[in-house]
C-alpha cells in the first residue's frame, strides 16, 4: 500500500512526464499547433489531456521516482519524442503546400504570395487555400483523434526512459517527406498536365504569329483554367490527401504494434 504521499509524488511524475511529450507535440502538430490557435488554448487542451491519461499511462512509466539527474534525463527525452511526433503529423500536413506551390507555377500564380496560418511562414496562395481546408477536414472528420491515440501509443515505440533510436527516427522522417512530396505532385497533376497543354498551344502561336506577345496575352487564359480545373478536381484533390495523411499516420503508428 503507497502512502498519501507516496502517491502524489508519483502522481505528479507521471503527470509531468506526459505533460512533457503531450505538449511538445501539440505544439508542433496540425490544428493545435497552428500559429493561430492562442497558446493558453493549447496549454489548457495538454493540461486537461495530461490530467485525464494520468492514471491511464501509470504502467508506462517508472516505478520509482529517479533521482534529479536521471529526471532532467527523461524530460529531455520526453520532450525530444514529443517533438518527433509532432514534426511526423507536421510533414504529412505539407503535402498541400508542396501540391499549392506546384498548381501555382503551374497557372502563373507562383509570384502571388500570402501568410500561410499553417507553416506560420509565407507561402503560394493556392497553397494557404489547401492547407487551411486541410486543418478544417481534419477536425471535420475527427482526423485529430488519430493525432492524440498516436501520441498514446507512443509508449509503445518509445518507452519513458529509453534511448530512442535516431537511425529508425530518421528513416521514418525520410520516408514521411518522400510520401509527403509525392502526395503533394499527385495532387498537381491535372495543373501540370492543363499547363503543359497550355505551353504547347503557346509555343506554337508564337512560331505562327511572332508579332504577338503571346505569353502576355495568354496569362489571364492561364490563370482562368488554373481555377477552373480547380473548381472541377478541388473535392476530390482533398479526399485523396485525407487518405494518404491517415494511411502515413496509420503505418506510422502500426510500427509500433
Amino acid at each position: 500500500m503507497q502512502s498519501i504521499e507516496e502517491f502524489l509524488v508519483s502522481g505528479i511524475f507521471t503527470f509531468m512526464l506526459i505533460f512533457t511529450r503531450f505538449g511538445t507535440a501539440m505544439m508542433v502538430m496540425p490544428g493545435i499547433g497552428d500559429s493561430f490557435v492562442p497558446t493558453n488554448i493549447r496549454l489548457l487542451i495538454v493540461l486537461a489531456l495530461s490530467f485525464v491519461l494520468t492514471p491511464v499511462m501509470v504502467p508506462f512509466m517508472p516505478e520509482q521516482v529517479p533521482a534529479l539527474p536521471l529526471l532532467f534525463f527523461l524530460i529531455i527525452m520526453e520532450g525530444v519524442v514529443g517533438f518527433f511526433m509532432g514534426v511526423m503529423a507536421r510533414i504529412f500536413m505539407t503535402a498541400l503546400d508542396v501540391a499549392g506551390m506546384m498548381i501555382s507555377n503551374a497557372s502563373g500564380m507562383a509570384n502571388a504570395q500570402v501568410f500561410n496560418p499553417t507553416l506560420a511562414t509565407q507561402g503560394s496562395t493556392v497553397g494557404a487555400f489547401l492547407s487551411v481546408t486541410g486543418v478544417v477536414l481534419l477536425f471535420a472528420t475527427n482526423m485529430h483523434h488519430l493525432l492524440i491515440y498516436g501520441l498514446v501509443e507512443s509508449y509503445h515505440l518509445f518507452p519513458v526512459g529509453a534511448i530512442p533510436d535516431t537511425g529508425g527516427m530518421a528513416q521514418l522522417v525520410i520516408r514521411a517527406f518522400s510520401t509527403s512530396f509525392l502526395t503533394g505532385f499527385q495532387i498537381a497533376i491535372p495543373f501540370t498536365i492543363v499547363g503543359m497543354m497550355l505551353f504547347i498551344g503557346m509555343g506554337v502561336l508564337s512560331r505562327l504569329m511572332p508579332q504577338v506577345q503571346v505569353f502576355i496575352l495568354i496569362l489571364p487564359v492561364q490563370i482562368m483554367l488554373a481555377l477552373l480545373t480547380l473548381s472541377l478536381v478541388f473535392s476530390a484533390a482533398m479526399l485523396f490527401w485525407l487518405g494518404k495523411f491517415e494511411e502515413g499516420m496509420t503505418f506510422f503508428l502500426l510500427q509500433g504494434g
